[in-house]
């Protein structure tokens, strides 16, 4: 008799959402087919005895192969990049088409496909980045990206010199977005305030990299973020912040979904664990840990998984923006950089799954099904990515078969992405994925890479349910309240 599924994936512990139970997953195709007991033969099988059974990780923060506003390019390729990501279990990923000032965005989208069609080797959907919100960037750009190219949505910057948006060319942006059906995403701080403290530190010769997070006050997340929900109500666009860090930051969030704003918003695993305090290191040792915004006190973990459980952060993602420690990265201003000149971000695509499983699952945190909420289902539900995130019927087989038991100590010497280290040294986690699969093909089996780079797929997409307006206008943009004007 034949086989009746390409695939069944045996004897494992399926885990969703929604629910967690022992059960049989069958693949055809590029498709999960069946989930229940006792299904019959598939030409394959895979024996999940003991094993979590898993949706692949959906990671919608991640810089690749990109360049800084500062010519400063991403240590990952597309294929380096994906491979980490493969091996910590994400089969999804979503990185930025960088538009820098004075660029063609057209063009600029066309570039990154091409990299990415070259090296991915699991699925791709893209971002992309406005830094140069011109007439015809609003006007035509944004709305043709978003309908001829499936990139449903879009990155600003609410600071750094040569990336920050206006609050005047901000509101046009929010408006394109609203009218192509785009989902607004931002990284949130306040400028000024930034400015302003680096210039000070360094004036006063504080320019060790322990001082990057006393450049960046805590006053500037709250703030921006308060300037960012005001704008996103004006013009009634949806918005996703990105990487909050503070109490604070998720208290301004908290009040403006509690009244009914449609606001979205993550953070990361290095907000959950390290502190300012995990910077202050020998040398110029405490770069491999900066980034923006900088890590904060213990008590805003605290008040960051307070908010993951409470749903007013949705999201965990990696923000991936590996630099080598040398000359060709984060030191490329040489031995004696500043704080200011030192590259900024680091890896985490590998590393986000596992550290996220041992404090929510193996530390007893907040349990399988949060994790997978967290980490795959809300991710795909926002950004609109339809068949990823879960293990249902008719969705693609991005599937992650995990070891609970399996420990893993990082160190520079296991990590896979190009950056060559790991802020974590010495961290040891329990539980990692020992078998992925991107559509049903198995793309990573006992630690061993088993497709080629180009294995990924793009994956077009509209802004989705997560990205339509609430429809409640304040009155300065309602034609019934404001004498007949209409601006929107």
């Amino acid at each position: 008799m034949s086989a009746s599924y390409d695939l069944v994936i045996r004897g494992g512990t399926v885990v969703t959402a929604s629910d967690t139970v022992r059960a049989d997953v069958a693949v055809s195709g590029e498709s999960v087919v069946a989930v229940g007991k006792d299904l019959p033969a598939g030409a394959r099988e895979i024996d999940a005895t003991g094993r979590l059974v898993m949706p692949g990780g959906v990671d919608p923060h991640c810089h690749i192969e990109q360049m800084t506003a500062a010519g400063l390019v991403n240590a990952d390729t597309f294929e380096t990049a994906t491979v980490s990501a493969a091996f910590g279990g994400t089969t999804t990923v979503i990185p930025f088409a960088a538009q820098h000032v004075g660029l063609n965005l057209r063009q600029v989208v066309a570039d990154y496909k091409a990299l990415a069609a070259r090296g991915a080797v699991v699925d791709y959907a893209l971002h992309m980045i406005i830094a140069d919100a011109t007439p015809e960037t609003v006007a035509s750009d944004i709305p043709a990206m978003v309908e001829a190219e499936g990139i449903g949505s879009i990155k600003m910057f609410m600071t750094y010199d040569r990336l920050k948006v206006d609050d005047e060319r901000f509101l046009d942006v929010l408006l394109a977005a609203r009218q192509s059906g785009a989902l607004v995403c931002v990284h949130a701080e306040n400028h000024g305030m930034i400015s302003w403290m680096s210039r000070k530190l360094v004036e006063k010769g504080f320019v060790a990299p322990k001082y990057h997070a006393m450049s960046h006050p805590r006053l500037a997340e709250t703030e921006a973020f308060t300037r960012l929900i005001a704008m996103s109500e004006l013009i009634d666009q949806p918005i996703m912040i990105f990487h909050v860090s503070t109490a604070e930051g998720a208290a301004v969030i908290r009040e403006a979904r509690g009244r009914g704003v449609k606001v979205f918003a993550e953070t990361c695993p290095h907000y959950l664990i390290l502190t300012a305090e995990d910077v202050d290191l020998p040398g110029l040792e405490g770069a491999k840990r900066m980034f923006s915004p900088p890590a904060r006190s213990a008590s805003d973990h605290g008040a960051l998984w307070r908010a993951l459980g409470l749903g007013d952060l949705q999201v965990v993602s990696s923000d991936h923006a590996p630099f080598r420690f040398d000359e060709t990265g984060k030191l490329r201003a040489g031995p004696s950089a500043t704080f200011k000149q030192i590259g900024n971000g680091m890896p985490g695509l590998e590393s986000r799954l596992p550290l996220m499983f041992d404090a929510m699952v193996s530390q007893g945190g907040m349990g399988l099904q949060k994790f997978v909420e967290l980490t795959a289902t809300n991710p795909a539900r926002i950004y609109n990515l339809a068949r990823k995130g879960s293990i249902a019927v008719g969705g693609d087989a991005d599937i992650a078969i995990w070891d609970p038991d399996c420990s893993v100590t990082f160190s520079d010497a296991t990590v896979r992405d190009a950056a060559g280290y790991t802020p974590y040294p010495g961290r040891t986690v329990r539980g990692w994925p020992q078998t992925v699969l991107v559509r049903g093909t198995t793309v990573i089996a006992d630690g061993v890479l088993a497709v080629k780079p180009g294995f990924g797929r793009y994956l077009p997409r509209a802004g989705g349910e997560a990205a339509r307006p609430t429809g409640h206008l304040v009155r300065e943009v309602d034609p019934h309240r404001n004498f007949g004007a209409t601006l929107l």
